[in-house]
């Protein structure tokens, strides 16, 4: 089986198993999308190799399938990263080992911006342990901060912190638009 039928086949598994997280969409309608896209297909790779377990969770406007990290808690392999590059620079001490902007720009998805990051909430419950950066406006971003999300007590929370912070519980969740 090649990496590409063994990454289809998982995609497919979990497209199966979460029906809530895209009702109106086949499978065939998703795989059309995909074939012969080798740029959709190494991000979702990518997003699954460092733990984001994607799946579909609708489509654009345009008709684009939209898959989004999944994973209950925060990717695992995208954990311990500051906000942005100057964040990363601007660390005197105690750098972590990068940013989630350019991984995520590396891996080829989108930050999810609050608005997304609370209607995969609404899919399920996700990082009831862990949080995720989300996409930060620029007037927040400009004053030094950044946004990041979690689910506790039953409620999606949005908070800030300083871009140059990072935990070892926090990560962040993307989405491509095949």
């Amino acid at each position: 089986m090649t990496t590409t039928n063994a990454l289809l086949d998982t995609l497919a598994a979990r497209f199966a198993k979460y029906p809530a997280r895209h009702v109106g969409i086949t499978w065939q309608r998703v795989v059309a999308r995909l074939e012969g896209n080798a740029a959709a297909l190494k991000t979702l790779a990518g997003m699954e190799s460092t733990g984001g377990e994607p799946d579909v969770i609708g489509e654009d406007a345009d008709g684009r399938v939209i898959f989004c990290d999944c994973a209950p808690e925060s990717p695992s392999g995208r954990r311990s990263l500051c906000y942005d590059r100057a964040a990363l620079d601007a660390r005197k001490e105690n750098k972590p080992v990068g940013n989630a902007i350019d991984v995520a720009a590396q891996l080829g998805v989108e930050l999810l911006d609050e608005t997304q990051y609370r209607a995969l909430q609404a899919l399920g419950p996700f990082d009831l342990k862990t949080s995720s950066w989300v996409a930060t406006p620029a007037a927040v971003r400009d004053l030094g901060g950044a946004l990041f999300g979690d689910r506790r007590y039953d409620r999606v929370f949005i908070y800030h912190n300083g871009v140059q912070s990072y935990y070892g519980v926090r990560g962040f969740r993307g989405l491509v638009r095949v």
